[in-house]
């Protein structure tokens, strides 16, 4: 894998926020839902999100998480995706959710 420099990391926003709503995604490719998140000054934006076999949607609501949020929308379907969930795949592909481990204000910048 390519080395990166610290202008090439200044250039990913990656963000803190709540989940506050998620729902079904049944038109997506792959199990998915599709969820809101509030970003505080930013605003909430939406994600498609492939976490459905470790993640109940009652689960999710007001977890915080983090994200990249200066992707342009990406469409999903029917869907248009405004930030990337990031998360870590296990051996078996399926994605644990990064979070803070102490809540902190929702829109603030990892770095």
């Amino acid at each position: 894998m390519s080395t990166i420099t610290w202008d090439d990391f200044e250039k990913i926003d990656i963000r803190v926020g709540t989940i506050v709503k998620v729902s079904d995604f049944p038109k997506a490719k792959k199990p998915a839902y599709q969820i809101s998140i509030d970003f505080g000054e930013l605003g909430i934006k939406q994600s498609s999100a492939q976490v459905t076999a470790l993640y109940a949607q009652n689960e999710l609501i007001g977890k915080q998480v983090v994200a990249v949020v200066n992707f342009p929308p990406k469409q999903i379907a029917n869907f248009f995706s405004e930030c990337l969930i990031l998360g870590v795949y296990t051996d078996k592909k399926e994605v644990v959710l990064l979070c803070p481990d102490k809540p902190v204000d929702n829109g603030w910048k990892i770095g």
